[in-house]
């Protein structure tokens, strides 16, 4: 038997259970405070915070979006068609590609950004930090981040790049 079909053992199914728990419960909590600060849902904040806070332009290719934010292109479709709906980005076809659609952030996105991200951060720091130092949150980053690079290198197939 390899060791794939090995059963977890107690530390490997503790910190799994541990992982998703806190996973959950954080969701949870941000999404409240979004849909209550700003009317939004997690990924649209997502899509908000990368073209806000993260595009030196405020405009990305949906393609990229989908793949940042691990969402169907479908359904980040239908999300941006919300946001879009509400004046909070823009869509117009890529100069780049004449298939692909750049999205960007409006001066009213921006703003409902603004809005939300002091409870957004305060959520963040009550739920996830306020029992770890800042030596743990390091020590949470180091042990996370080659999980994530390893689970970033295959992306779910909706969100693989073309």
């Amino acid at each position: 038997m390899t060791d794939a079909h090995q059963p977890l053992d107690a530390a490997q199914l503790n910190a799994y259970f541990a992982l998703m728990d806190v996973a959950g419960l954080l969701r949870h909590a941000v999404e409240q405070q979004l849909r209550e600060a700003g009317d939004l849902s997690y990924v649209q904040f997502q899509l908000l915070a990368r073209l806000g806070l993260d595009s030196p332009t405020g405009s990305e290719r949906m393609t990229d979006l989908a793949d940042g934010v691990v969402y169907s292109r479908s359904g980040l479709t239908y999300q941006a068609g919300l946001l879009e709906k509400a004046g909070l980005i823009t869509r117009a076809p890529s100069v780049d590609d004449e298939r692909g659609v750049t999205v960007s952030v409006t001066d009213a996105g921006r703003a409902v950004l603004a809005t939300v991200l002091p409870g957004h951060t305060d959520v963040v720091r009550k739920q996830l930090f306020a029992t770890l130092s800042r030596e743990d949150a390091g020590v949470l980053a180091d042990l996370l981040s080659p999980v994530r690079e390893h689970m970033r290198s295959a992306p779910p197939r909706s969100a693989r790049r073309r």
